[in-house]
Formats: C-alpha cells, structure tokens, sequence
C-alpha cells in the first residue's frame, strides 16, 4: 500500500504533469470507485482545472478551480498512471481523467477510492488523521508527548493513521531498523535516548524514501526515472532470509496482529 513517501512523490510529480490542465473527458468504470452518481462526477469534473494537489497522511486532495476537491486513497493495490498516445498502460481502469495531450489514470481501485467533495465535507473525512511527522510542529517534544500514554507495540502503534498520519508497514519497520529497536517493543518500555532516536529515524527515513521516489516500483508515466527508486535501499522490508546491512545477521519476518514485520534480531532491541 502507498504510504507517505509514495503519496509525496505521486503529489510532486502530478504537480507538474497536471497541475493547470482542463479536464476534457471523464470515464468511469467502476462505479464503486466513485461517491457519487456516474453523471454527476463527469458534470462537476469536466471542463475544470486541477489547480493544486496536497498530501494528507496517505490521501491525495486534487483541488478543482470550481472549489470541489478529489480525494484520492489508493488503500491496498491503487495505483496510477499517466497515459499519452504512444504509451497506453495494459491494465483495468476504475478512472480516467482525461486532459488534452495525456490521460490521468487510475487502477486497482478495488478498495481504493476517488470520491468528490467540498472544502466542508472533505475535511470530515480526514479529521481523525494524526499528526504529519514532517510538518515543523512535529518536534521532538510534541513526539514524546504522543507516546505518554501509549502502552502498545511500536509496529502497531505506527500504522495506526490516528497516531501519525502516512506511516504504514514498509516504513514502520524501517524506522525501527534505523533507531535500532524491535517493531514488536512495547512503547512504555523505551528509555529517553530510545525516544530521540526513534524520533530522528522518522525524519530520516521518510526523507530519504521521498528523494529515491518510494518503494512501489510502477513508474508514474514513460521515463519515470524516479518513482520506486528507493526500494533496493529498504535495510529490513521484505528482505526476509538476507543479511543485515549493519551487523550481518540474518533479517527475519514475523507477524503481527496479522501485519507483516521485519527486523534484524541481532542488533534491534
């Protein structure tokens, strides 16, 4: 599933792909993918422009010239792609947004969702998201202040949306590698340094994952040289059965609360 990092990079390169552009046709073809009746979102869509794109947690906004907004969560399976004449992706398409020389589509919306909204009603929606852990309010002190009264495990605590808004099961475990502790350490057992660490690894990964594009590998449109790139430099995720890039010992994958998690038993604590 398309976490933070993947969101981002989807945000900043559809700014620049469809950002301005009128939106001259409308397809759906699961009707289910949409909150509204078939002919009502081609009429609101059509005609208008995408005037800016914004990432909540793992959502995308597209904001429409006329003041409606489209809310984007791929969930499990979503993706998108960027179509043009002499590049048509072989794949079901739920949406396509079409604009003058390309086409905006969107696959595997089987749990995934495009649904439209006003400025009111979508921010109902995402009211119970937590905070963004690389919005400048996210300190270290506003960090540990979310982790007093927490008692729970640290990988199911990350994941939890109301917690930190964007962080699913690739970067929960990442973040714990790179801080050196267990994703299954229970969260009132961690001493202050332990904190501080975890805190600086959320930055850490999750700048890192934005500037190699993400770990889901379909590239957005032709020549995408950057969407997927960070997926040889995860340390611990789906790297089951091969050798820790800090002490050697073997990554192992256990699961938790039905979630996959990766770790090194060796130097994670």
């Amino acid at each position: 599933m398309p976490e933070l990092p993947e969101m981002e990079t989807y945000k900043n390169l559809l700014q620049m792909k469809v950002t301005g552009q009128q939106i001259v046709a409308v397809e759906v073809n699961r009707e289910k993918s949409i909150n509204t009746p078939v002919s009502q979102f081609s009429k609101e869509l059509l005609g208008t422009r995408i005037i800016q794109i914004h990432r909540r947690g793992k959502y995308l906004l597209f904001e429409l010239e006329t003041g409606k907004i489209l809310l984007l969560h791929l969930m499990l399976g979503g993706l998108m792609y960027i179509e043009d004449k002499t590049d048509i992706i072989s794949r079901t398409k739920q949406v396509i947004l079409s604009f003058s020389s390309h086409k905006l589509v969107f696959i595997g919306l089987r749990l995934g969702y495009l649904h439209l909204h006003d400025s009111t009603s979508v921010k109902g929606e995402i009211a119970d998201l937590g905070p963004e852990p690389l919005h400048s309010d996210f300190t270290h002190s506003f960090f540990e202040s979310l982790l007093e009264s927490k008692r729970g495990m640290l990988k199911t605590t990350f994941v939890n949306q109301k917690f930190i808004a964007g962080i699913g099961n690739c970067y929960s475990d990442e973040i714990c590698f790179v801080a050196g502790l267990l994703p299954t350490r229970k969260i009132n057992t961690l001493k202050k340094d332990e904190i501080k660490k975890l805190y600086n690894s959320i930055s850490t990964v999750l700048k890192e994952a934005i500037h190699f594009g993400g770990y889901i590998e379909l590239p957005l449109f032709k020549d995408d040289q950057l969407t997927g790139g960070y997926n040889d430099k995860c340390k611990v995720y789906d790297r089951e059965g091969e050798n820790c890039v800090r002490c050697g010992n073997t990554i192992v994958k256990q699961t938790v609360s039905s979630r996959k998690v990766f770790f090194c038993p060796n130097c994670q604590i």
